[in-house]
């Protein structure tokens, strides 16, 4: 520890619990809004999610613009459009809700006003030279941890790849988490999302940039989720599980925000890029794979993995252990029926070697990882994804 160096910058204020959404209006007036241009996921609007957004506003009576042009894998025009609106709008205050896309959408347009220019301009880390105007997330899912990170990610259009946008700016000024808004989730949302937040601990915790607080944030995200992902999937109506998955995708947030990803993420890029395959979906299919090759990178934090997600290791090489670790994930895969290969996506095998070179240019999550990856071992481990385990 006497040898750590690192700096943290976590400034979202958090609101969490079960009915904490009442407090929308009071925060937006916290923050000096007045008139809010709220960022949904389209699929809101049908499940009737809007109008319990709409409420708290509506009685106190801000005005608000609603914007609902939110694709899972969103392209830099949609914020770009959206900048457009909430200007014509006279929005001050950006609300994000919805999972890590409406999330990062939101952030964005919060960017654009104050800085103009188009959201190209601010792909890459550290580009953002004014803070937004006040943005607050609210999500209702549990597994991007986008409500409390300083990244936003789109498709480039242009060049049908995936980049982000990175830089303490993008931090949003305050969070609500309230569990309830996850208990319609669909079984194949609550997988996909919760493994994704389950990823974002992990690759944290074995990041070459780690350290004891992200070391904190990961372990206990790990530990929540690890323990409750299958209770909210078999019974989405159960407030503990939904509750525990929620504050276990803040703290894989915070742990990311805090050491970063690795190469799961980086080589989940082409598969959103390329074949529109949802991020969480993509990181859920490559993990166990991923780690696998990883281990002998950081033996001793995959045998603590192993441990957190209930492995018995008593007994056990550290070897073992961290392989543990290996089957531990597959069966919470397996728990919430992740599809097992690359195949089952139907990804074209052809395009795996093109996939590499696309997923090596993601270079802070691969630096990050804790084991260095040439072009080969990636082309590898793809080809493992695409036949399966």
């Amino acid at each position: 520890m006497m040898n750590e160096s690192f700096s943290v910058n976590q400034p979202t204020r958090i609101r969490f619990g079960v009915n904490a959404l009442s407090d929308l209006a009071e925060m937006v007036s916290e923050l000096g809004g007045s008139n809010v241009f709220l960022v949904v996921d389209p699929g809101l609007k049908s499940a009737g999610f809007v109008d319990k957004i709409e409420a708290p506003l509506k009685e106190a009576g801000i005005p608000f613009e609603i914007y609902d042009r939110v694709d899972p894998e969103p392209g830099l025009s949609l914020a770009d459009k959206g900048a457009e609106l909430a200007k014509k709008a006279g929005s001050d205050c950006v609300v994000g809700v919805g999972g890590g896309s409406a999330m990062d959408v939101a952030k964005a347009i919060s960017i654009l006003l104050t800085n103009g220019g188009k959201a190209e301009d601010y792909l890459g880390l550290n580009k953002i030279g004014k803070p937004g105007v006040p943005k607050i997330m609210i999500p209702t899912t549990a597994g991007t941890g986008a409500e409390v990170t300083f990244t936003a990610v789109f498709i480039n259009e242009k060049t049908k790849s995936k980049g982000g946008m990175n830089g303490d700016p993008l931090y949003p000024d305050a969070a609500i988490l309230d569990p309830a808004l996850t208990l319609t989730l669909p079984p194949h949302v609550t997988a996909a999302t919760g493994i994704d937040a389950f990823t974002h601990a992990l690759e944290a915790f074995v990041s070459t940039q780690a350290h004891t607080i992200s070391d904190m944030y990961a372990a206990e995200a790990m530990d929540l989720i690890s323990r409750n992902l299958g209770k909210a999937y078999a019974h989405g109506g159960n407030i503990e599980a939904r509750s525990a998955m929620m504050m276990g995708s803040l703290l894989g947030g915070k742990a990311l925000a805090t050491a970063g990803v690795g190469l799961v993420h980086a080589m989940a890029y082409p598969l959103g890029g390329m074949f529109g395959i949802p991020h969480g979906l993509a990181n859920a299919v490559l993990l166990p794979f991923v780690v696998e090759y990883n281990i002998i990178g950081n033996p001793d934090k995959y045998a603590q993995v192993a441990e957190i997600m209930g492995c018995e290791t008593a007994g056990l090489s550290q070897r073992e252990a961290a392989f543990a670790a290996v089957e531990a994930i597959w069966d919470l895969n397996h728990d919430v029926m992740i599809p097992g290969s690359l195949e089952d996506l139907n990804i074209p095998r052809k395009e795996i070697p093109k996939m590499a070179e696309i997923a090596l240019t993601v270079t802070v999550p691969v630096k990050n990882n804790p084991r260095k990856p040439s072009v080969e071992d990636v082309i590898a481990i793809y080809e493992a994804a695409f036949d399966g385990g």
